[in-house]
């Protein structure tokens, strides 16, 4: 209790500017007490304005008053000081040269804590504690340290600039809006900081966005390095073991293929090992670019924030795709498979055997040289005709158009008895085997129709499930209905959410495992994209509801 009496006295008879023991005391007409000399160096500041305030209460004076000594607080202050009680040590530190200092203290001056807005001043926790008392100071907008503050005054006009004009992009007065920047666009300040920092956080979002995408990328990329190493490994062991024993005839033959699984997985590993590193690199530029954006996004001072927000740089465009895209292939165990035949064959074969392994070693290819079109010009470079084959067709389906459009009836019609033919679901398959990159659309006139793709050996007799499209693990089936969209395979269905248009696209590319189906309209729209691996060509086929028909038109 007795500290507490001591420490309440030290602040009781401690000056508000200098805070030491109070000097020559006064006492001002609003009751509040300093060292004369410490009031009127802060009055002498004040003679420019021709008016004169207390520091602490704000309180105003046309006429600079005149200071006598108080006497009765000198008293005291001498007696404090006969206990022993010396000038009260300050409460926080005095600011160094790297601080904002107090605009208040005198002499010795602390560290500053906030800036006042519309003071233009930065105080220390004791002299900003009048920013939190006095109801007019509340008002005033208090913001992270500055010493630039003068730059928030405008030197043409000497007021406070708090308006942003788009027109000229720069920040203004009041009087310049009605000025030089009359008839501009004009918002305030706070508002184009807003827009700004919305701006500001998309693109962070982006920026955030592309690296987790090169993240996922780079993990990708070291998986794919990993199992290279594994297959060429395990193939590199296989075909010596094949080729001891044969070591008398294909000795030379076993090098050259070891030389040439290991320039392959050197150059394949290669070709990952630098688009990872890019990545990596992008990673790290992105991620310096976020913290930009991050501290400039903290900025209290919209000015500040206005001023620096131009010269960040723009974020470049990705010098890779949003994803990567790897072939679903066995890497080299092909090359184990063509060794294995070539054993079997000797001599007799070794010439032909010795060009399919050097072919299967050199298609070992993990990246994709182009992945899927993004665009209907990109599509259209794969586009393929198609062309029904009748000897497939239910009875109850009519070709037409060059055997491209198929309408169902609603009576049987005068066929031929064909092995081929689709005995009990109204079906049709394409004469055409796909492989490799194809492109093909299909356009339906009424509600209902599936767009399919199948292998040749679906099953075409009967009426379960595993002959109709979607039914088994050999078919997929975009069911096409009036409203709704659902892909089938396995006999499961799945609902698929999109825009219903009247065409359908239909992308695939065998060799990387993908079927895609879009909603072609103005716009292409992706509807489910499959990824699997196929093991044999495919044939285009649809279903046709009662009273439908569909016709495999040339995209344009």
């Amino acid at each position: 209790m007795e500290q507490q009496a001591v420490q309440l006295d030290r602040e009781t008879f401690s000056c508000p500017i200098c805070l030491d023991l109070l000097k020559d005391p006064v006492t001002t007409s609003c009751g509040h007490s300093y060292c004369m000399n410490c009031i009127k160096s802060h009055w002498d500041k004040e003679d420019q304005k021709r008016i004169h305030s207390c520091p602490q209460c704000r309180e105003t004076f046309t006429l600079k008053p005149a200071l006598k000594k108080n006497t009765m607080l000198a008293a005291l202050v001498e007696q404090m000081k006969k206990t022993g009680l010396q000038a009260s040590p300050a409460d926080h530190r005095h600011a160094g040269p790297e601080d904002v200092p107090c605009d208040v203290c005198t002499g010795r001056k602390l560290k500053a804590v906030r800036s006042c807005f519309v003071c233009l001043a930065s105080y220390c926790e004791k002299h900003l504690q009048p920013h939190h008392d006095s109801a007019p100071l509340k008002k005033h907008r208090l913001v992270e340290l500055s010493e630039n503050l003068q730059e928030n005054i405008c030197s043409k006009h000497d007021k406070v600039i708090d308006i942003f004009c788009r027109t000229d992009q720069k920040c203004i007065c009041y009087l310049c809006s009605v000025d030089d920047h009359k008839g501009h666009d004009t918002v305030s300040a706070a508002a184009e900081r807003a827009e700004r920092q919305r701006e500001l956080e998309e693109r962070r979002g982006n920026i955030q966005q592309r690296i987790q995408d090169r993240e996922k990328d780079v993990k990708l990329l070291q998986q794919e390095v990993e199992a290279i190493n594994r297959s060429a490994d395990k193939t590199v062991e296989d075909s010596e073991k094949i080729f001891t024993e044969l070591i008398r005839l294909l000795q030379k033959r076993s090098s050259d293929v070891k030389q040439q699984i290991r320039s392959q997985q050197e150059t394949e590993v290669s070709r990952v090992k630098d688009v990872q590193e890019k990545l990596e690199q992008e990673i790290t530029e992105l991620k310096r670019k976020d913290a930009e954006l991050e501290q400039l996004s903290h900025t209290e001072d919209h000015n500040q924030f206005l001023l620096n927000y131009p010269s960040l740089p723009a974020l470049s465009e990705s010098t890779h795709s949003s994803s990567i895209n790897i072939r679903p292939l066995r890497h080299f165990e092909d090359v184990a498979a063509a060794v294995s035949e070539l054993r079997e064959k000797l001599q007799d074969v070794l010439r032909d055997s010795w060009t399919n392994i050097s072919l299967m070693v050199t298609e070992v290819d993990v990246l994709l040289s182009e992945p899927e079109p993004k665009s209907r010009a990109g599509f259209l470079k794969y586009s393929c005709e198609i062309t029904l084959d009748p000897n497939t067709a239910h009875t109850i389906l009519v070709l037409s158009q060059g055997n491209k459009k198929v309408t169902r009836m609603k009576k049987p019609q005068s066929y031929s008895s064909h092995p081929d033919r689709f005995t009990d679901r109204s079906q049709v398959l394409s004469r055409e085997s796909l492989t490799g990159r194809c492109y093909w659309e299909v356009e339906k006139n009424k509600s209902w129709v599936y767009v399919a793709v199948a292998y040749k050996n679906i099953n075409r007799a009967g009426e379960g499930d595993e002959c109709l499209f979607g039914g088994d693990d050999k078919s997929w089936a975009l069911d096409c209905q009036e409203k709704t969209y659902k892909l089938i395979h396995k006999k499961i269905r799945t609902s698929i959410s999109g825009p219903v248009s009247s065409r359908v696209g239909v992308y695939l590319d065998h060799g990387a495992g993908v079927l895609s189906f879009y909603s072609v309209s103005e716009t292409m729209t992706l509807l489910h994209r499959v990824q699997t691996t196929f093991t044999e060509p495919l044939l285009a086929g649809v279903w046709v509801g009662p009273g439908s028909s569909a016709e495999f038109c040339k995209p344009k």
